[in-house]
Formats: C-alpha cells, structure tokens, sequence
C-alpha cells in the first residue's frame, strides 16, 4: 500500500493511491473517487479489492484545484467544500486522468494485463464515461449522478458495464431512474440493478444512508462481475 505519481496527459503529475494483492501479477482495478477526495474510504475500496486479488489504484482527480484533498461526509462545511471541488473539477480532464491511469496500470508489471473500473457517486458517473470514452475491460457505477444526461454517449459502450442505482437516490428522481433504465435497457453490455429502499451512498461505510443488506448484495454483485471479466 502506497503512493504513486502518475503523469498527465496534458502535463503535470497526480498522486494515486495502490494497494496490491499477495500474489503477483494480478488484474487491475481504478478506483474512481466521490466527491471526497481520496479519503479513508476510497482507500479501504482499494485494500479490499487488493485482499480480493487485484492491483487497485486510485488516483487524487481534484489535484488541478487542490492535491491531496481528504474531506469526510461528517459536516455540511466538508458537504460544502466537496460541492465546490466538484463543481470546479473538469470533467473530461479528469475522463483523461483516469485513461492515464488506466494506461500507467496496464504498463505495471505487477498488473497481469486486464484492468477495469470502479466509480461511486462523482465517480460513479465518471466509470459510465470509462464506458463510453476508454478501452478499460470492464466497468462498475455506484450511484453515479447526472447519467440520464450522458445517454447520448451510450452507443459507445462495447465493454461490460454493471450499474447499481438506489431507488430512493436524493440525486436522481424516479423519473430518471426510469429514464435510465429505458435508455440503456437495449445495450447487452450493460447490466442495471436498482436497490429498493435506499438512498444515495447506500454502499458507502459508516455514511448517513448505508444499508448492509444492500451494499452486501451490490459488492457481491461486483465481485463476482470482476471475477468474470477479469479474472
């Protein structure tokens, strides 16, 4: 577990969080940021997919504004601080941010070749954009926000892509969760599920709205979806 420097496609350098299995070379996962930075609980995602049996990295997305931002969803100053670094943040920079990572990844010798994604909230939305806009094996989408304006784009998803929606998500309205489905619903690579009774950041640990028994079925979902297109 450590700290990596990955190189920019336009320039400059970002930091990135990796955490790595026992056994060597092993499948690759990016860990895709919420709007917290790469916080304690980006990097447990990451530990737990390496004691799963991948190289997991997650890199810092907000370091044109702020490196090394770590904020918690513990008050409505950290609320408001994450808000403004999202709003900030560009968002096809931060498409090829992550490209660049896949690619720095893929070129480890510690990585056996295959590598895919993993988003959650900000995140979330940025793996249905790895979807849609890189090369990555596979794609996962937890809660991601604002999909139903992305559609235009899902054409362009050739790859696997496993999305898990809350049914009662803050962020996104019945009618968007329908809208989603509908629009993707003709797409054999994509696989949606919707969570009942659960709200936004339902799979997040010690958040407001986790719920064990839905985040259990979402992670064991996501396992065995990696598993499957990785290995």
């Amino acid at each position: 577990m450590g700290e990596v420097t990955i190189t920019a496609a336009d320039g400059g350098g970002f930091s990135a969080y990796v955490a790595k299995p026992a056994t060597l070379p092993a499948p690759g996962v990016v860990v895709i940021q919420e709007i917290f930075g790469v916080n304690a609980v980006m990097r447990g995602v990451c530990d737990n997919l390496a004691a799963q049996g991948y190289v997991a990295v997650c890199p810092d997305l907000f370091w044109r504004q702020e490196p090394g931002i770590q904020l918690t969803d513990q008050s409505q100053d950290e609320w408001n601080r994450a808000f403004a670094l999202k709003k900030g943040m560009d968002q096809d920079k931060a498409v090829e941010d992550l490209k660049a990572t896949l690619a720095w990844l893929r070129g480890e010798k510690d990585c056996a070749g295959r590598a895919g994604t993993v988003g959650y909230c900000l995140g979330g939305r940025l793996a249905f954009l790895m979807a849609t806009r890189s090369d990555a094996d596979c794609n996962v989408s937890y809660y991601g926000v604002g999909l139903d304006a992305l559609l235009g784009e899902a054409g362009n998803i050739r790859k696997p892509l496993l999305m898990h929606l809350a049914e009662q998500d803050k962020f996104a309205t019945p009618e968007v969760l329908r809208t989603l489905s509908a629009g993707l619903s003709g797409n054999p690579n994509v696989t949606l599920h919707v969570y009942p009774g659960v709200n936004h950041a339902f799979a997040r640990p010690g958040g407001e709205h986790y719920d064990k028994a839905a985040a259990d079925l979402a992670n064991g979902r996501t396992r065995a979806f990696f598993q499957q297109h990785l290995g």
